[in-house]
């Protein structure tokens, strides 16, 4: 079984930045499409982005667009997010997901594997 466990979240003022973490067990991390999604309770989990395999690509939700950055460093089987200009409405829980494609990779459904979750405050 895939395990993915995130960290890096906590508070932050509003305009400072975050860097998270997701750590993914097993040896295949460098086969998977990597996406950062985030939810709030009552709304749908909300794409922020999607990292190829092998980083040679990377695609961003709109809100993410021009302020988060999506990497990966294959030998530590481990992607990161690293979020700037932080707002008070990017409050949320932040959850890491694998797939190995070919869905539409913007949709949940893509996924298999998803972390837990690491809760991102930004205050005001």
């Amino acid at each position: 079984q895939v395990q993915l466990v995130e960290s890096g979240g906590g508070l932050v003022q509003a305009g400072g930045s975050l860097r998270l973490s997701c750590a993914v067990s097993g040896d295949m991390f460098s086969s998977y499409y990597m996406a950062w999604f985030r939810q709030v309770p009552g709304k749908e989990r909300e794409y922020i982005g999607v990292i190829s395999p092998r980083g040679y690509s990377t695609d961003y939700g709109d809100s993410a667009k021009g302020r988060f950055t999506i990497s990966r460093d294959n030998a530590k089987n481990t992607v990161f997010l690293q979020m700037h200009s932080l707002k008070p409405e990017d409050t949320a829980v932040y959850r890491c997901a694998a797939s190995s494609g070919p869905a539409p990779l913007t949709s949940v459904d893509a996924y298999l594997y998803w972390g837990q979750g690491t809760q991102v405050t930004v205050s005001s």
